[in-house]
């Protein structure tokens, strides 16, 4: 299956009840051949009404924390969710509603084919790692899936909610700049970095 075709079963999809209350399937926004590749929990009430990923708050933070970086969402990353579509309320998706979406994230993995994947949140560590782990534990320590460097941190969200995590996002987004100079460009230069 193409981006494209991918992108318009996303956005027909009725798998699981979430479709019968969205606005929007959020597809996941930036470059499709993006060296990192960020995963969320999923869309909240700004992005099920845009149809793109992180454009609240938590998304104008991701913004400050990837110019910080050095990154940009046109060039550096791309941004999707373990589901596509907004859960009633802002709730965390059920396991059966991560279950049922995340062929779409693996597919997308799959096709940007990124050299780096964060992890932002106990959603999409779980959702992608491992359903026991905890962000707590997991969050700045490097880890393999499928031969690609993994970093769990926590989501946004959480430092709106408890400023004084932002120490410890930062320290973890330093160790992806980090890696993508070992990767990808060992003259990438972050503001901030």
């Amino acid at each position: 299956m193409t981006w494209d075709e991918l992108k318009q079963e996303v956005s027909h999809c009725e798998k699981c009840r979430l479709h019968k209350s969205r606005t929007n399937a959020v597809f996941g926004n930036g470059n499709p051949a993006a060296p990192v590749f960020l995963i969320g929990e999923g869309p909240g009430l700004e992005e099920d009404r845009s149809g793109t990923a992180f454009v609240g708050k938590s998304g104008r933070l991701l913004d400050s924390i990837l110019e910080a970086c050095g990154f940009t969402r046109q060039e550096h990353v791309f941004i999707g969710n373990i589901v596509k579509c907004r859960p009633p309320d802002n709730r965390t998706p059920t396991p059966e509603e991560q279950v049922t979406c995340l062929p779409y994230l693996l597919r997308q993995i799959e096709i940007v084919d990124p050299k780096i994947i964060v992890l932002l949140g106990a959603t999409a560590l779980r959702g992608l790692i491992d359903p026991d782990a905890r962000i707590t534990r997991e969050r700045g320590t490097w880890r393999d899936w499928n031969s690609i460097p993994v970093m769990p941190t926590f989501h946004p969200s959480a430092l709106l909610r408890n400023p004084p995590l932002k120490k410890d996002s930062w320290n973890d987004f330093r160790q992806v700049v980090q890696k993508y100079r070992e990767l990808v460009d060992p003259d990438h230069a972050g503001p901030h970095v």
